[in-house]
């Protein structure tokens, strides 16, 4: 079952940088990082509504007051991304844009895991781990060396 699971999210990592393309080229025709970005989300939350009407999932609405106020950051976070990646892609490339993105979050990834943060467990950071994300670093450089 495992497999299936990392599948899926090689599968959407490989639709995030299909994304960062897509939206790179909407900016072009709509003029700015900023309104593409609006325009992406605003296709993306239809595109959710709808799928959430057909499963017939609805939020907790009693339950919402009771949630901390860092879970309401997730769109806009994503927001940031996309809308950097719309402005850079361009510039960077693909390979390099996104690179340093994976970059990053392997970086952050390991703090999170190390302390707990946002509700992941806890996974201490150990000299493997550093190992690979220093791996991932070093793919950073040789795809934007080459």
């Amino acid at each position: 079952m495992i497999w299936l699971y990392l599948a899926a999210v090689f599968l959407s990592g490989a639709l995030i940088a299909t994304q960062a393309g897509v939206n790179s080229q909407l900016v072009r025709f709509v003029g700015h990082p900023l309104l593409a970005a609006t325009i992406s989300f605003i296709v993306g939350t239809v595109a959710l509504a709808i799928c959430s009407l057909g499963v017939g999932t609805w939020p907790r609405f009693a339950s919402l007051s009771a949630a901390p106020w860092w879970v309401w950051t997730g769109g806009l976070l994503g927001a940031v991304f996309v809308v950097t990646t719309a402005a850079l892609a361009p510039t960077l490339g693909a390979a390099t844009l996104l690179s340093v993105a994976v970059a990053g979050q392997m970086t952050f990834a390991l703090l999170l895991d190390h302390y707990g943060l946002v509700g992941f467990a806890v996974r201490p950071l150990s000299l493997w781990r550093v190992i690979g994300a220093a791996f991932v670093v070093a793919g950073v450089t040789l795809i934007r060396k080459c």
